[in-house]
């Protein structure tokens, strides 16, 4: 196999990222995700939307990145 290390890490944390499947049904909707969470995944896929295509994945990066530093600052 040539992804043998990839296997490894995620044969050592599937229990780790599992972890919130053991509490109740109703607790894991909010355990899994928030609203800001949300907020933050609807405002970078709408800022990605209006540029289009870009010229590399740096550059799409560094917009992603930027929305993440203005937020982290703001709040």
């Amino acid at each position: 196999m040539k992804l043998r290390e990839a296997a490894k890490k995620i044969e050592d944390g599937v229990e780790e990222t599992l972890t919130y499947a053991d509490f109740h049904c109703e607790h894991c909707t909010h355990i899994r995700t928030n609203n800001v969470i949300e907020r933050l995944n609807r405002e970078i896929h709408m800022r990605t939307r209006v540029v289009g295509c870009f010229s590399d994945g740096n550059s799409a990066l560094m917009l992603v990145c930027a929305r993440l530093r203005h937020v982290a600052g703001t709040q």
